[in-house]
């Protein structure tokens, strides 16, 4: 549990960015990592709180008390093995995750929670430096072949674990390199994209295939996978984005945020990609429509682009500064969060709808009609919005770009072939427990991961893919050793 006072002697410090004006200059990682020795204090603040809450905070129940005092007393190696037994890629969540541990941490409650997202990237990245990270590969071939379809986080997880329990493994993955939206949706100065690179040499030596520019249902019949393998897993994301249905919506320079980084990032790694071009927004006045995840991120490769002006804005009210912690903790809160690309410079603005988008006479968009809103409860304690009298205005864009979300996974080729039920939101309907875990509507075919339960985070994607992989041995091989 680090040092039982180590929480009243050591003040809080985390990783710190380089300065704004140096990391817009290029697309690379910007973090300044803590030293060893620092990284071993912070983990010395790990208390003795009894119930770490962080476990049920973390969704692949990391076990934090353990590697923080390992990290604490100096025992990196021993760190890691308990690190990597509930995590796969804990280089990708110590990176991009919003890190909901920390907002469950006991220390949270004055604000000053352990530096936990830090240690965790701190371990793994030494791990790799100091050549600890080998291929597990199985002892022993069960002779049974499982493909999996999508190579996001919840499909290299599946498909790690599965290989280590001794199947045959194939990857298929319609873009252009494998990693799916963590390797052409996130851009690279969040994500280096060779630590994804160096986790498929790992997987590559445990016996996992790779098969890429396959879009399954399209280029390749799902059928014939059902006819080759003994069992399927579909992984291929929620990626179905919320449109906005407003006059003007098909004018050029009106995107979907995931067309806008996928170019971008295509571009970025040297790629061509004719389906993903790329879409500059040097010298252009950006709107942004959408205040999550994938919006900061359009804002962060805008300002690197060379945007003229960049404004963000949500439908929603602006969330307070700080949370009730005795009504909200130990779960996640709605409060005030401030990205790294957001502190690059944007003008942020809430509780906006946007009406329609204006153009030039000549089909390209040049502004956005917005009305303000208000959000109001009704007699039966449902929020309802309204719009405000007189409150129409405008923002000038010529670039536009959609970041709402997304609704499902993309039903079209694949999903439609096979058959499988759907739940009511357009998810591939699948329960997480029982004798069926992850079993699809077909028998022998499971899925896993936002395919499954819709758009969420990372470290969901990765603890389904693990779950659902152990279903799979399960019901390949009558038990199953793989963790759940």
């Amino acid at each position: 549990m680090g040092k039982p006072t180590g929480f009243l002697e050591v003040e809080r410090q985390d990783r710190k960015y380089a300065p704004v004006a140096d990391r817009l200059t290029h697309f690379n990682e910007f973090v300044i990592d803590l030293s060893d020795q620092e990284v071993s204090s912070q983990g010395a603040r790990c208390m003795d709180c009894g119930i770490p809450f962080c476990h049920n905070g973390c969704p692949v129940n990391n076990i934090i008390p353990d590697w923080n005092d390992l990290v604490y007393r100096g025992q990196w190696r021993e760190a890691l093995e308990v690190l990597h037994t509930t995590n796969n890629f804990p280089e990708v969540t110590g990176r991009i995750c919003p890190a909901p541990c920390q907002e469950s941490c006991t220390l949270n409650l004055e604000s000053m929670p352990v530096s936990i997202k830090t240690i965790e990237c701190a371990i793994v990245d030494k791990g790799w430096k100091e050549g600890w990270i080998k291929p597990q590969i199985a002892p022993h071939k069960s002779g049974k072949q499982v493909a999996v379809v999508g190579s996001g986080p919840a499909g290299m997880a599946c498909a790690q674990q599965l290989a280590r329990a001794g199947h045959s493994v194939v990857v298929f993955e319609r873009q252009e390199k494998i990693g799916g939206l963590v390797r052409f949706g996130i851009p690279d100065f969040k994500l280096d994209k060779s630590l994804l690179d160096r986790r498929m040499g790992q997987m590559r030596a445990e016996g996992v295939e790779f098969h890429t520019n396959i879009n399954v249902g399209v280029d390749l019949p799902a059928q014939k996978l059902l006819d080759d393998f003994d069992a399927v897993v579909l992984t291929g994301g929620a990626e179905k984005p919320r449109d906005l249905s407003v006059p003007g919506r098909d004018l050029n320079g009106v995107h979907f945020a995931m067309d806008y980084l996928r170019g971008n990032t295509k571009k970025v790694q040297g790629l061509e990609s004719p389906q993903d071009k790329f879409i500059s927004a040097e010298g252009k006045h950006v709107l942004v429509i959408g205040g999550g995840d994938t919006g900061s991120d359009c804002i962060g490769t805008s300002n690197r682009l060379g945007a003229a002006s960049v404004t963000q804005i949500e439908i929603m009210p602006q969330p307070p500064q700080q949370e009730d912690k005795d009504s909200v903790w130990p779960y996640w809160p709605n409060k005030m969060r401030t990205s790294s690309s957001q502190e690059e410079g944007c003008d942020r603005q809430w509780s906006v709808a946007t009406k329609q988008f204006n153009d030039d006479g000549n089909g390209n968009v040049t502004s956005a009609t917005c009305i303000k809103v208000e959000w109001n409860k009704d007699e039966n304690g449902n929020w309802q919005m309204s719009e405000v009298e007189g409150s129409k205005f405008e923002i000038k864009a010529d670039l536009v770009t959609l970041a709402m979300g997304f609704v499902h996974p993309v039903h079209e080729g694949m999903l439609e072939e096979l058959g499988v039920e759907l739940d009511e939101r357009g998810n591939v309907r699948g329960l997480t427990e029982g004798s069926a875990a992850y079993m699809t509507s077909i028998p022998g075919v499971y899925s896993a991961g936002d395919m499954r339960r819709g758009q969420s985070l990372v470290v969901w994607a990765i603890r389904e893919g693990r779950q659902c992989a152990q279903a799979v041995d399960q019901y390949l091989m009558g038990s199953s050793e793989l963790p759940r």
